[in-house]
């Protein structure tokens, strides 16, 4: 079998197509696995590069929890956090402090009867994943966060 095509206008040689070959195999190989998004390892690790989109759904552990009906989101920039329960209407942010490994947010609404209804986040990372407590005075529930593969931490920063 040979590797000049009759219809080429230039010869090809043999080690070009070996080089090429080589270079579309790594690069569908980096694609398939994230290889080109993040190095494996400690930029997974949830405690050293928390930035960027994550998502999970929570689970209710008490009470009435109508945000356990979609898959949530928790937002982690910079300086700046936001959890959105059920990606709904309501957001809940914080301030990224010095305390590594702890996020917070949350959202005080008014409910019918102009009381506080306060709603809040905690979480902290734990492997590749961000474990969290979401609780509203009607509810309390859990979730675990994990990055979605088209939202890695350099899409989120858009590179």
């Amino acid at each position: 079998m040979s590797l000049f095509r009759l219809d080429h206008p230039l010869p090809v040689s043999r080690r070009a197509c070996l080089g090429r070959a080589t270079m579309m195999g790594a690069l569908i190989l980096a694609l398939s696995t994230g290889g080109l998004s993040r190095a494996a390892g400690a930029a997974d690790d949830a405690a050293r590069d928390p930035l960027g989109i994550w998502t999970g759904t929570l689970v209710a552990d008490r009470g009435i929890c109508p945000e356990t009906r979609a898959p949530s989101t928790l937002q982690i920039e910079g300086k700046r956090i936001a959890f959105t329960p059920a990606d709904g209407a309501h957001t809940l942010r914080g301030q990224r402090d010095a305390t590594p490994g702890h996020f917070h947010a949350q959202l005080v609404l008014s409910d019918m009867n102009h009381k506080p209804f306060p709603m809040v986040f905690e979480g902290t990372p734990e492997g590749v994943e961000i474990h969290g407590t979401y609780g509203t005075p009607r509810c309390h529930a859990h979730v675990v966060l994990t990055r979605p593969q088209s939202h890695s931490r350099e899409h989120f920063l858009g590179h």
